[in-house]
């Protein structure tokens, strides 16, 4: 099922020389980035800390405005006079920051159906049984249906990812951002949310992804494109097999790095 907004912008997103300075312009978050996702395609963001990823990630939902350049996000041009309350509701986003804000008591499978109206609580508007069918549905689908009916603070770190996960999918988004969403997970979570991840990335009711990293290890088969930044800027973006390469992760890290390929998987190791 695709979006209800029937005219789609060429570009779902376009970054172009865009820095961002939070102290007087003394020093660049991110500095002269030019960056552009287009529909269907799945884009890996990968760079150490500091290396602006952070800051990408609070452009691009909407949530903070460049110091410098333009910025356009599905079609609308950051500061050109548009809700941007409404406008975000068309981007589903899944990090740990998100996860912070939802109540502890709140059940799983309100977690995923508050997605329709971008709410944090269903009290806040009217659902229909339907939404909480989906809901379920798209936590069993996953494989964790299980869950659905438990508070969310009691779920493991894997479990709710896979929460967030059904949850960005509740409204067909049109951007979905994936924020480090294997932090803290141990081996066998991870693995499992990198299968959910390639399922997602093959859906094609979802137009554009965008997954941060630090790893490559946890970039899943079916991502498209790759951005390495180092210190706020591109060290270079394209087709993700031309990205991920040695040089370019060991430019981007500022170490040795081999990098290798197998069974749809990417690996690093330093050789220092």
């Amino acid at each position: 099922m695709r979006s209800r907004y029937a005219a789609r912008p060429v570009s779902v997103l376009d970054l172009r020389e865009v820095s961002v300075s939070y102290d007087s312009l003394q020093s660049w978050a991110l500095d002269r980035l030019d960056w552009t996702v287009e529909a269907e395609q799945r884009w890996v963001v990968l760079g150490p800390n500091g290396s602006g990823k952070t800051t990408l990630v609070q452009l691009i939902t909407g949530y903070l405005h460049p110091t410098r350049g333009d910025l356009e996000l599905l079609g609308a041009q950051l500061g050109s006079g548009v809700d941007w309350r409404l406008h975000r509701q068309r981007v589903s986003v899944v990090s740990a920051a998100f996860a912070k804000q939802i109540r502890p008591a709140l059940p799983a499978v309100d977690v995923v159906m508050t997605a329709r109206f971008g709410a944090l609580e269903t009290w806040w508007h009217t659902y229909e049984p339907a939404d909480a069918q989906r809901a379920r549905d798209l936590l069993e689908t996953a494989g964790f249906g299980y869950v659905a009916d438990r508070q969310f603070g009691v779920l493991s770190e894997g479990e709710r990812q896979q929460v967030q996960l059904a949850r960005s999918r509740m409204r067909h988004p049109e951007l979905v951002v994936l924020d480090e969403p294997a932090a803290g997970l141990d081996l066998g979570a991870r693995e499992r949310l990198v299968a959910q991840l390639r399922s997602f990335a093959d859906d094609p009711s979802v137009t554009a992804m965008v997954l941060v990293t630090h790893h490559v290890e946890e970039v899943p088969p079916g991502f498209t494109h790759a951005l390495l930044l180092r210190d706020g800027r591109a060290v270079a973006a394209g087709p993700i097999e031309e990205v991920i390469t040695g040089p370019l992760v060991s430019e981007a890290f500022g170490l040795r790095v081999d990098i290798s390929f197998a069974q749809d998987r990417f690996a690093a190791r330093a050789t220092l």
